[in-house]
């Protein structure tokens, strides 16, 4: 890899440049026009520019790899291969290994912490021999958070707990097996996202807390995984009053520089979270929040919206003094460090299929989702002996990609009788229009852009009048514990129930085998490969 004193100033600021792309192959599988470039406009920028690297999304792990491996040749300079597979490959691109949220190890660390450490452990080590294996360099994952609001929208089950010290001591062992390989690994959302009710994919939060507060419970984790060896640290769109009042922490430099960098001894990449995202969007335009970035402290931009905008942003501001240029070579030389970490150690093309979904991540898989359900203790389902609803309720039934008409979701309820009715959890209304037994499977979970944890006034609402009606058999819970909270409160005393983290089919097997206590058909369920 040639010296990045060689690259011209641009060719410089390009390299802290991360744009979003797709991770299939041809331009007609875009899934997300806005975000994703076409090849030739792609192409021109990797090209052209020399842009540092790309976040891909979309497409399945064999097809990555290939995806993967275009890109590079693409590329002058070697480029960042990032994903937001803080659940495995699996969890982005179907054929990997898809471990439940992280969520689920913090419910076994309550019980038995050093499983919990042995299964962290194992999921970073599978993460990231899966991701490059499949070409990926740079894992944006573990989240550091400490998810102790539970009306988060944003963070929710993505973190490991709401203790500071067991998502410190989590997010470690997820880091130290990650490590085992020559990955990048990233701690988010700096300096904590867990305690906020306003998803910043969609507006800006604020944290009032004091400054002891934030020393005592956002950041342990962080300092634990710097402590650890991780090799980014990504910042939040968050508004911090106790450290900076006017900024988001993006663009402050008193917390990138300052608290970040001097105070916590940093000394790896910083990368923002994504540009395109409400909490920043609304802030300020690009052009000044990318300058205001790197003027904070910051090396990488994830996800400009335009990032030709970017850089010419920034190399104005180095033109006119308002950056120095030994500014960016700060920056260029953390880039290079860590670019040389993942290409002198880079393995060759291998056999991906050889390489994904081995038999002990499934194992690991299985083992977490057992290891962490929840289900009543009164009873099970019985065959209602008539036809029945399986009531499934998910947040986007045109985004529910853990759900196909052969998931265990659909196929264990019919054979008692259940016929299938989907809907989105936005119009649960017309649910109770139809009197039948009921089976409820509920799929939610903290997702970006959707604005809320799960459970609104309304939909609360129909669930207490579907209650009353004395119509169900059993519930299936997957995804949220805090749903699960909710559903405990209002639930009769012999209505069975289960709950799972995961809602993979894996998770969806485990669960309805214990919800219908089918010995008979648990070996079925648990030797069929359900694509995780």
């Amino acid at each position: 890899m040639k010296d990045w004193r060689s690259l011209s100033l641009k060719e410089q600021i390009a390299q802290m440049i991360v744009v979003r792309a797709s991770g299939h192959l041809f331009d007609h599988q875009i899934r997300y026009p806005a975000w994703e470039a076409n090849n030739q406009q792609l192409k021109a920028w990797v090209e052209d520019f020399n842009l540092g690297g790309v976040i891909l999304l979309g497409g399945s792990s064999v097809e990555l790899q290939a995806r993967s491996q275009q890109l590079q040749s693409w590329a002058k300079i070697p480029l960042f291969i990032a994903a937001d597979i803080e659940e495995g490959i699996g969890q982005r691109f179907p054929g990997g290994t898809w471990f439940p949220p992280p969520m689920a190890l913090g419910k076994i660390y309550q019980q038995n912490s050093n499983l919990a450490r042995q299964y962290a452990y194992q999921m970073g080590e599978v993460t990231a021999q899966e991701a490059l294996a499949v070409g990926v360099n740079w894992l944006l994952a573990p989240v550091v958070d400490v998810n102790n609001n539970p009306d988060n929208p944003a963070i929710n089950i993505r973190a490991f707990g709401d203790r500071p010290e067991v998502v410190a001591d989590l997010t470690t062992a997820f880091i130290q097996g990650a490590k085992s390989t020559a990955i990048l690994t990233t701690a988010k959302h700096f300096p904590g996202h867990g305690d906020t009710s306003t998803d910043s994919h969609l507006d800006l939060p604020a944290l009032n807390h004091s400054e002891s507060r934030l020393a005592t419970i956002e950041l342990p984790p962080f300092e634990q995984a710097i402590a650890a060896g991780v090799d980014s640290v990504m910042t939040a769109h968050l508004l911090i009053s106790a450290w900076d009042s006017e900024l988001p922490a993006t663009v402050s430099k008193k917390i990138v520089t300052e608290i970040l960098r001097n105070r916590l001894g940093f000394s790896g990449l910083v990368v923002t979270d994504a540009l395109i995202m409400g909490g920043i969007t609304k802030y300020a335009p690009l052009e000044t929040v990318a300058v205001m970035a790197i003027e904070a402290g910051t090396d990488i931009l994830l996800m400009p919206d335009n990032p030709e905008v970017a850089i010419a942003s920034i190399y104005d501001a180095v033109q006119t003094g308002q950056i120095k240029e030994s500014r960016i070579h700060k920056s260029l030389e953390r880039i290079w460090q860590a670019k040389q970490q993942v290409f002198t150690n880079l393995i060759g093309s291998v056999d991906v299929t050889k390489k994904l979904s081995s038999d002990r991540a499934k194992s690991t898989v299985n083992s977490i989702l057992q290891n962490s359900l929840q289900q009543s203790k009164t009873s099970v389902i019985t065959d209602p002996h008539s036809l029945g609803r399986n009531l499934i309720v998910v947040d986007d039934v045109l985004n529910a990609n853990y759900l196909d008409l052969n998931s265990p979701a659909i196929t264990i309820p019919q054979k008692y009788n259940y016929q299938r009715q989907l809907v989105d959890s936005n119009t649960l209304d017309c649910i109770l229009l139809d009197s039948r037994p009921t089976l409820l499977q509920i799929f939610i979970r903290g997702n970006p852009f959707r604005g809320n944890a799960g459970l609104t006034d309304q939909t609360k609402a129909i669930y207490q009048k579907l209650l009353a009606s004395q119509q169900l058999l059993g519930v299936a819970i997957y995804g949220s514990p805090y749903v699960l909270e909710w559903f405990q409160s209002m639930i009769y005393l012999d209505l069975p129930w289960v709950f799972t983290y995961g809602q993979m089919p894996q998770a969806q097997a485990i669960a309805l085998q214990a919800l219908f206590a089918d010995k008979a058909h648990t070996l079925e369920f648990q030797s069929h490969d359900f694509g995780f």
